[in-house]
């Protein structure tokens, strides 16, 4: 496979990082040229040669992750959660100082989770009303998602630019946390529960209708397209791209 885009995957012992191990072996344009588990030298990766790292670990690590690898040359693709804008910000400052090197930080890699948050944000000008709900298995650290943050952000996004104001909610008593999360203005409740794997509703309310938008992952397996779109894209995308949406064509 000397023509072969060689990758490493890193967090490759956790349950994501087994997955994407084994998509890259099945694919004939790829080559697995080393994985690194808790407590694995990341110079290892660097020496392996590999051109992108995939990077499926925890947030306490992955953001050093990331700046080493750029500063080694190294693409990387990020599945693993815990980023906000001030950490994006330091990687794509990072990033300008490191001219062809690119990194994309997803928050779902799944082709149809995406394609769900992108008709939501459509959808979210129409209608008075909008909630998220979020369901996952209960292993999951993060709540709410960080899918379900991004998906309410561009919903808010949305409806600002479409002049709407808030959803309505005569709520005045409530118990703790009963309306959920707020992000951006937006209401996201998070469901943890044994069986889930990943799931997202967004829910849409006018007098007389409401519009579900629905995407459900059953298996790992489902983020595995869009995992290997990015690995075959980043080096082509210098500067950090986040989601992906961009390679998908929707942005």
């Amino acid at each position: 496979m000397a023509d072969a885009l060689k990758v490493a995957v890193l967090g490759a012992a956790g349950r994501m990082g087994r997955t994407v191990v084994d998509a890259v072996n099945g694919a004939d344009d790829l080559e697995l040229v080393a994985t690194l588990d808790a407590g694995g030298d990341l110079d290892d990766v660097v020496a392996s040669g590999a051109q992108v790292a995939v990077d499926f670990t925890v947030p306490t690590v992955t953001q050093s992750h990331v700046h080493a690898l750029v500063d080694a040359g190294v693409h990387v693709v990020v599945g693993t959660t815990g980023w906000d804008e001030s950490a994006l910000a330091r990687v794509r400052d990072h990033l300008a100082q490191a001219p062809g090197v690119g990194v994309v930080v997803a928050p779902n890699f799944a082709i149809g989770a995406v394609l769900t948050t992108h008709f939501a944000a459509q959808a979210a000008r129409w209608f008075e009303s909008v909630e998220v709900v979020e369901l996952h298995h209960p292993d999951k650290v993060d709540a709410p998602s960080g899918t379900a943050r991004h998906t309410a952000s561009l919903i808010a996004a949305a409806r600002a630019d479409a002049g709407l104001g808030a959803s309505p909610d005569a709520t005045t008593q409530e118990l703790p946390g009963a309306r959920g999360a707020v992000v951006d203005g937006v209401h996201v409740h998070a469901v943890r529960l044994r069986g889930l794997t990943a799931h997202q509703e967004v829910l849409l309310g006018n007098p007389g209708e409401q519009l579900t938008i629905r995407h459900d992952s059953y298996d790992r397996i489902s983020f595995m397209p869009g995992v290997l779109l990015a690995v075959r894209e980043v080096p082509t995308r210098p500067g950090l791209t986040v989601g992906i949406d961009a390679l998908l064509g929707l942005v």
